[in-house]
């Protein structure tokens, strides 16, 4: 690193700028005000074919001040954490609330709702690494992957690192600080044969960089998929089964919350708008998030306005339980925060798990899509239509590589149509879940 991190140190520092910029507001006559402040530090290498391709030492800060004027806001940002840019913010922001519209719904959360349980949820685990220690892990993950026969060409292998602090303050009184760091590596690989050639990669990521795996098994899984990509054609124009590997399926997830987060619903631009209570799902299906879950990805005792989370169950018994809301979203529509400023955090399947294989085996005659492209989901309603790759199955095995075809369908009659969920469960991420069986979609092949 270019420099030591204190994450101690900048939380006692931005804890100091926050409660500064908060008094500053009051004393120039702001109603109320909110400051968000943060501060990152971390390291970057790639390497490409036993060569150093990049190097970057990285350190961002900001804060940003929202003030209320009534029910007018006004916001300003600085990515310098000075007295004199925190007032020169503050007063932006000012000026800014005394000429917006009046909006019944502005305002913070309610007091009553500001978080008072703030435990430690072990999410910050520095990693002491030098500029030389990160280049050798990287080029050991790629080494391992070239080494695998069949791998013709690189496309590199790069490691990340980082720490930071964030605090949230606001005029009730809350102020909530948390330190964090992430690590991740990954490495992506080129085969060729006489078909043409192929691509894949694979990635370990982890707060902890003692739960990353090794670099040798990321570079070697890297290779396998790789491999398994060769010879690879157009399956059938069909109506067929799809399962969706687990790196995939938290995709459909965020689908699915991103049609039950407020901002989409009060400006009815979601297709789960009106549907609090009713089905979606199989019955056995049900989905929550764990804000508090120890050491996990997106742990936090509170959300972006201060309120206190919780575990929140979206969806029960294939039923939708629960919108996804902030204070502002809420008002709009009527309903109190869930919880959620700034996302979902830790979301996670209450429901039974079965084998890859005993899928495939209920699949019987369709695909395993493993690779998705473009963007062609519609989140007012619903309609769902991707470039894909992956492997054709027949009588329930694996029988070759498929590319160059789409799938389509529409989000709720694929979220009704869900035949199962493999134990296979990706944890890389803030989403866990394992892969995903539709039971129809339209395919497009030859």
């Amino acid at each position: 690193m270019a420099q030591a991190f204190d994450a101690s140190a900048q939380q006692s520092l931005l804890t100091a700028r926050a409660e500064e910029a908060l008094a500053l507001a009051k004393r120039l006559g702001a109603d109320a005000a909110e400051v968000g402040a943060s501060v990152d530090q971390g390291i970057g290498v790639s390497v490409r074919l036993g060569e150093v391709e990049t190097v970057e030492l990285s350190r961002d800060q900001g804060i940003a001040v929202t003030l209320y004027v009534g029910q007018r806001k006004g916001s300003a940002s600085s990515t310098d954490a000075s007295s004199a840019s925190i007032q020169a913010a503050v007063e932006k922001a000012l000026a800014i609330a005394r000429y917006t519209g009046e909006d019944p719904a502005a305002g913070l959360a309610d007091a009553s709702l500001m978080a008072t349980e703030l435990p430690d949820l072990k999410v910050h685990y520095p990693w002491a690494l030098t500029t030389d220690e990160a280049i050798e892990l990287a080029l050991a993950c790629e080494q391992a992957g070239r080494d695998v026969d069949g791998i013709s060409q690189s496309d590199g292998a790069s490691l990340s690192s980082g720490e930071g602090v964030r605090v949230y303050a606001n005029s009730h009184g809350f102020l909530g600080t948390q330190k964090g760091s992430s690590h991740s590596l990954s490495c992506m690989l080129i085969a060729q044969d006489a078909s043409g050639m192929q691509r894949d990669y694979d990635y370990t990521s982890a707060r902890d960089p003692k739960a990353l795996r090794d670099p040798a098994e990321v570079g070697r899984e890297a290779a396998m998929r790789t491999l398994r990509r060769l010879g690879a054609k157009r399956p059938p124009t069909g109506t067929f089964p799809v399962l969706f590997d687990p790196s995939l399926a938290s995709g459909l997830i965020g689908h699915l919350l991103g049609g039950l987060a407020g901002g989409a619903l009060y400006r009815q631009a979601s297709f789960l708008c009106d549907r609090l209570g009713t089905p979606l799902f199989p019955d056995w299906f049900s989905l929550e998030e764990r804000p508090m879950e120890i050491g996990a990805t997106a742990s936090s005792p509170f959300d972006g306005e201060g309120v206190q989370t919780r575990n929140n169950r979206f969806i029960d018994q294939g039923r939708i339980a629960s919108y996804m809301l902030s204070s502002y979203s809420a008002r709009r529509l009527d309903m109190q925060t869930t919880g959620n400023a700034g996302g979902a955090r830790n979301v996670r399947l209450a429901t039974p798990l079965q084998s890859r294989e005993s899928l495939l085996q209920e699949m019987g005659r369709g695909i395993w899509v493993t690779e998705l492209m473009g963007q062609g989901v519609n989140g007012v309603t619903g309609d769902y239509s991707r470039g894909a790759a992956g492997f054709w199955v027949e009588n329930g095995n694996v029988q070759y590589p498929v590319e160059e075809f789409t799938i389509a369908g529409n989000l709720e009659r694929m979220f009704a149509g869900l035949v199962g969920i493999g134990d296979d469960t990706d944890t890389r991420g803030s989403v866990h879940t394992g892969s995903w069986l539709i039971d129809a979609m339209t395919v497009a092949g030859d």
